[in-house]
């Protein structure tokens, strides 16, 4: 199978995960899913987002309730992933959202390819708006404006991998 069958295979086959093992993934291979981050397209090439990477486990408890209070829920909206990766985006750049989005598309799909689950969550714009927010990038010496664009939740797989569902007929249409 050549590179090209390898990635569209991870891109067919990634599932969002929405059960997670409590155990830690190694340092290691977590770079290597923030590297991946760091390569997404930008527009032009301004690379407007930045990575926050959470695996102390009172911080990410901190951020989980934080982030269930904003959902209106008294639950895990982490899944009980013991690693969280939040994606924030220089507001003064016009293609923040779309850049920050691009970054969580390939930290999900380097995850898969190293066998970590993953899943998007949201309502870290409503986080970084908060006054709690601020103060964690503050605590970083990250200055400037951010917008949150999601939190990127990953983990050992807790049960079985999700099966990929048929896609819907009228996805695609062409004009030749």
């Amino acid at each position: 199978m050549s590179i090209d069958n390898d990635v569209l295979s991870l891109i067919q086959t990634r599932r969002s995960i929405r059960s997670f093992k409590p155990d830690m993934i190694p340092k290691d291979i977590i770079d290597k899913i923030i590297t991946a981050g760091t390569y997404a397209a930008t527009g032009k090439n301004m690379q407007s987002p930045i990575i926050i990477a959470v695996t102390n486990k009172d911080v990410r408890d901190r951020l989980s309730k934080l982030n269930a209070e904003i959902m209106g829920k008294n639950s895990d909206p982490f899944y009980g992933a013991p690693v969280v990766l939040i994606v924030l985006a220089d507001k003064s750049c016009v293609n923040h959202v779309y850049d920050g989005s691009l970054v969580m598309g390939n930290l999900m799909l380097a995850a898969h390819s190293l066998g970590i689950g993953s899943c998007w969550i949201h309502r870290a714009k409503e986080e970084f708006e908060r006054p709690e927010g601020l103060e964690i990038l503050k605590s970083l010496g990250i200055e400037g404006e951010y917008e949150g664009i999601g939190h990127c939740v990953l983990g050992y797989v807790d049960g079985d991998y999700p099966q990929t569902p048929a896609r819907k007929s009228d996805w695609v249409y062409y004009i030749e």
